[in-house]
């Protein structure tokens, strides 16, 4: 009985170690607070630990891993399996998606804003550029079209915006300075204290991170339509992390990617938006909206210049960089 016994222990224990092995947990490096900007990755986690029956599990943490400036570089030395940036925070690190910031490109929804983000990180060109990271392009983070929450008099032309040290990453920068702004770039998480001390007037953001990180809690105006642009900001995985996930698992997470950015898109234009306006008006916000004539005059200041300047300096630096412009600008040409 003893020598039965002694078997069905052993029999147990190889069973438990085996289910242990086929366990697998990635550690996922964020930011700030769970909000419309991170819901594709708490949806994916869900949806990878559905299919998986919990054998396959995304741990997310938000600031406890990384800063957000160092995300890909913790992704390239493994210290964590998945991450999300912004490409406007290291340029150099990720010049090929930087061709997705730039200003006043047409984007008019969130959308064709996936659409056309897939086919930037799918180009040859743009898998070797991360590659050098050890890292995989697995989603964008869609976002809509910034605009600008600042202090002080709210501008009424162009004009004022002459001087104002704005927050304003990559090629929405780029734009303000075309319009005598200072553009000053600093990770979203640093923005409310560069604000309340007065480090900068103005911050450009998307409406959920202006409510997540807390400018309308003491800006005075919102411009309505100077849409400049967006930052790209994906979601990569570890390319060996990803290599090494058995097949089931493998499947189980680039399955989701569809449903977990259809899942985004439908709580950024639902809920999201739904509490944008009221909380402009809850705070007694002055939204100031520009005329036809000066957004016009305000591109023709901005796009032609930033766009000639990234491809002159991308393609010195051994991208295909007219290419990528061109499938970019191509695929809007085809939708607007």
């Amino acid at each position: 009985m003893s020598k039965y016994l002694s078997r069905a222990a052993v029999a147990a224990l190889t069973v438990a170690f085996a289910g242990e092995a086929m366990a697998t947990e990635w550690n996922v490096s964020l930011w700030g607070k769970r909000r419309a900007f991170t819901e594709h990755v708490e949806k994916l986690a869900e949806l990878v630990s559905e299919k998986t029956g919990g054998e396959f599990t995304l741990n997310i943490s938000y600031g406890g891993l990384s800063n957000n400036r160092e995300n890909l570089d913790g992704i390239s030395i493994g210290a964590f399996e998945m991450a999300q940036f912004c490409a406007g925070y290291h340029r150099d690190k990720n010049p090929s998606i930087t061709v997705l910031e730039l200003p006043f490109l047409g984007v008019s929804s969130l959308e064709q804003e996936i659409e056309l983000s897939m086919a930037v990180y799918e180009h040859p060109a743009t898998v070797a550029d991360l590659a050098r990271w050890n890292a995989t392009l697995l989603m964008p983070s869609p976002l809509p079209q910034y605009n600008i929450a600042g202090v002080g008099d709210a501008p009424s032309t162009l004009a004022d915006f002459e001087g104002l040290a704005v927050r304003a990453t990559g090629g929405i920068g780029a734009a303000m300075e075309a319009v005598g702004a200072v553009p000053t770039s600093m990770s979203a998480s640093e923005v409310r204290q560069a604000m309340d001390s007065g480090v900068v007037k103005a911050v450009s953001f998307a409406p959920h991170a202006h409510m997540s990180f807390g400018t309308i809690e003491n800006a005075t105006w919102w411009t309505t339509n100077l849409n400049p642009g967006t930052v790209n900001c994906p979601v990569v995985v570890n390319s060996d992390a990803l290599a090494d996930l058995s097949d089931d698992h493998r499947d189980a997470l680039l399955s989701s990617v569809d449903a977990a950015l259809e899942h985004y898109v439908s709580h950024y234009n639902g809920a999201t938006m739904a509490a944008w306006g009221p909380a402009l008006e809850e705070r007694g916000i002055t939204q100031v909206t520009f005329s036809d004539a000066e957004i016009a005059a305000f591109k023709e200041a901005a796009a032609g210049p930033a766009a000639s300047a990234w491809i002159e300096a991308n393609t010195a630096a051994g991208l295909p960089a007219q290419e990528l412009y061109d499938l970019v600008t191509g695929m809007i040409a085809k939708t607007n």
